[in-house]
């Protein structure tokens, strides 16, 4: 049976860094479980074996086996699932926008720009840090979780809709209805090239990449990673990028990124999947400065989560909630209807 532990997990796969080494000039190759025990405390060589086993010794960003021997100049890191440091939260009065609220739930339009829990070079000014704030004893999703109150997130720089679980009762029903993949979730999002089609679905498990653990990668042939499927249909179509709305039926990490980079459309201004740069247009010098100014309108990825609809842990009917596109994402569109219907650059 999945626990919501592992839900958790399933949907937020994020790797933090315990511990760095820049290897001496002078090293002489070793083997590197040997060279780790001189430099980490309390560590076996047990212990450092298995972490390489579960590719948490990272070379020059590449995982490694315990047998790797260390070379000059090498930038070691260790990395784990949980971050390098107490989970205590810390609350932040930071001003929230809330769509609604009662007894067991809260909806949150979360603008972009906000990580939403602490980790890695962010444990402040986190959407958690607001919460704790702003309401006291959120549940956990586990004893040792830095998550009060979340059953999902959506990334950083992407903008729209949360809901953040009051009690308990409310925590384990919005897992299972997320584990049972009956969540009703949209996004928006603008992205390079034109669509043959005006809807479809993606597939393909979603995992780690094998070349830069900060990417998630897709795996057609369902070897590696975790079961993804996105619907899509086109809203509107402005030659070059085309505007889509996702439907998600599963929730892993990056999913509308990644799967839309593998069907070779990667998100407006996505500078980790390649849409920082452009993809289709003509090589006229005002059609680069037309994209560098939408680039500076929405200096991010174009991905809004548009809806959130649910079964209300509170009367146990279903809910449904909606949120209009950020004024930078509205401007952008404008900016790109303009250009479509005048085709001067």
């Amino acid at each position: 049976m999945t626990t919501e532990t592992e839900l958790i997990e399933a949907e937020d796969q994020e790797l933090f860094e315990h511990h760095r080494f820049v290897v001496d000039k002078g090293q002489a190759l070793l083997r590197i479980d040997k060279w780790l025990m001189h430099r980490i405390p309390n560590a076996s060589r047990n212990k450092i074996q298995n972490a390489a086993e579960a590719e948490s010794i990272l070379v020059n960003d590449k995982p490694v086996k315990s047998n790797y021997k260390v070379k000059p100049t090498d930038v070691i890191s260790i990395v784990m699932a949980h971050p390098p440091r107490d989970t205590e939260v810390y609350p932040e009065n930071i001003p929230l926008n809330i769509m609604f609220e009662d007894s067991n739930i809260v909806i949150v339009n979360k603008e972009a720009g906000m990580v939403v829990h602490p980790g890695h070079g962010n444990y402040t000014g986190t959407l958690v840090n607001a919460l704790v704030y702003h309401f006291q004893n959120l549940p956990n999703i586990s004893e040792h979780s830095i998550r009060p109150g979340l059953v999902h997130r959506i990334d950083k720089n992407t903008s729209g809709l949360l809901v953040i679980a009051k009690t308990e009762i409310a925590m384990s029903m919005l897992a299972k209805e997320f584990f049972d993949h009956t969540i009703d979730r949209t996004y928006q999002a603008l992205v390079w090239g034109d669509f043959k089609e005006d809807s479809g679905t993606v597939t393909g498990h979603i995992g780690r990449s094998l070349k830069d653990r900060l990417m998630m990668d897709v795996f057609p042939d369902g070897d590696h990673g975790r079961e993804a499927i996105t619907h899509y249909k086109v809203i509107e179509r402005f030659g070059y990028v085309t505007l889509i709305e996702c439907k998600l039926e599963t929730g892993r990490t990056h999913q509308i990124r990644a799967h839309m980079k593998f069907m070779g459309h990667p998100l407006f201004n996505d500078a980790t999947y390649g849409g920082d740069k452009i993809i289709k247009g003509t090589t006229f010098s005002k059609y680069r400065q037309f994209i560098d100014n939408c680039f500076k309108i929405l200096p991010r990825q174009a991905l809004h989560a548009m809806s959130l609809g649910f079964i209300n842990p509170n009367d146990k009917k279903k809910i449904l909630f909606e949120s209009q596109l950020p004024d930078d994402f509205i401007e952008l569109l404008e900016k790109w209807r303009g250009y479509s219907i005048n085709k001067e650059l």
